[in-house]
């Protein structure tokens, strides 16, 4: 099987992220450039960590992890102890990664990337707040039209917010570098609450990992076990949504997902709707597109494709 994409995953794992690291990495139409991780679900010290450690669970040790940005642009870091566990990874019984972290800063390894590798080939992968990008952007401009693509979990609309009651956690922990990404100029497809709340770890769905009998299997059942604990009491469901991977199964299944085109624009203002994705789903503004929304997911779909590839690693 041919690479159909080359990519650089910008991560700040969390549960989700470490199982969308795992989807990536057990993938040969994915090429995984790098991985460059941001402060967000937990601080930075442990995101990188957390990398490191999820690329060894996946026997990937060769795979060039970079530190990024300790804070967002202009706010204060907010972080998600409470859903991930004070690590970020709690669940399974990782051990301290034997790889080193690359040399050099996650913002000058984008940049100096899409500078070397020929343009349109490389799409970003961001899984947290989107603060590494955009200090790449304003970096080096002559990046924008040299980037393939734009795929990232943020935002939410028809299901508001589940950090405040308009702004979804990535987009609020930093606004004001989502704004940047979202008037770049570059494709985005954007993958919101509206979808990752109908692909729930469901105790049937999470078996599916155990049973495959892997260490990889085994661990990711733990980590979506610790993970899914604290939305089902939130919400009340069965599991809880898996947000991170969908990013990944839409670059490998694009068939599993459905949105629109629509303009989307990031509340930077007003505390009281802070870090909103103000998604123009019917077309009501005169303001152009600037990213594929998703809205609607085949779960099932997209858990088979997640144990299929986990099983291979």
């Amino acid at each position: 099987m041919t690479t159909s994409h080359r990519i650089i995953i910008d991560t700040d794992p969390g549960q989700d992220d470490a199982v969308a690291i795992l989807l990536a990495l057990g993938s040969p139409e994915i090429e995984v450039l790098g991985i460059t991780a941001v402060a967000g679900n937990v601080p930075l010290r442990l995101t990188e960590k957390n990398a490191r450690k999820i690329c060894e669970l996946a026997g990937r040790p060769e795979t060039r992890v970079y530190a990024g940005a300790v804070r967002p642009l202009v706010r204060p870091l907010v972080t998600a102890e409470a859903v991930h566990g004070k690590t970020g990874l709690n669940g399974p019984d990782l051990p301290e990664p034997k790889m080193r972290l690359c040399d050099g800063h996650a913002v000058d390894f984008i940049v100096e990337t899409l500078m070397a590798e020929e343009a349109g080939t490389v799409t970003l992968c961001p899984l947290g707040p989107l603060t590494n990008i955009a200090l790449a952007l304003i970096r080096e401009p002559r990046i924008a039209p040299r980037i393939r693509q734009i795929v990232l979990m943020g935002g939410g609309f028809f299901e508001g917010g589940n950090t405040t009651p308009a702004a979804e956690f990535n987009i609020y922990v930093d606004p004001h570098a989502a704004d940047i990404v979202f008037r770049s100029g570059v494709p985005i497809v954007m993958m919101p609450l509206d979808v990752t709340h109908k692909a729930l770890t469901t105790g049937r769905r999470i078996a599916a990992f155990r049973d495959l009998g892997t260490r990889v299997g085994v661990a990711t059942a733990e980590m979506l076990e610790f993970f899914e604990r604290f939305d089902e009491a939130k919400y009340g469901t069965d599991g809880g949504p898996l947000h991170d991977p969908c990013v990944i199964a839409w670059l490998l299944k694009p068939d599993l997902f459905s949105g629109r085109e629509c303009n989307v624009s990031v509340e930077i203002a007003s505390e009281l709707t802070m870090g909103m994705t103000v998604v123009d789903w019917w077309g009501v503004t005169k303001r152009p597109k600037n990213a594929m929304v998703m809205r609607d997911i085949d779960a099932d779909g997209f858990f088979a494709l997640l144990v299929e590839r986990i099983g291979s690693l």
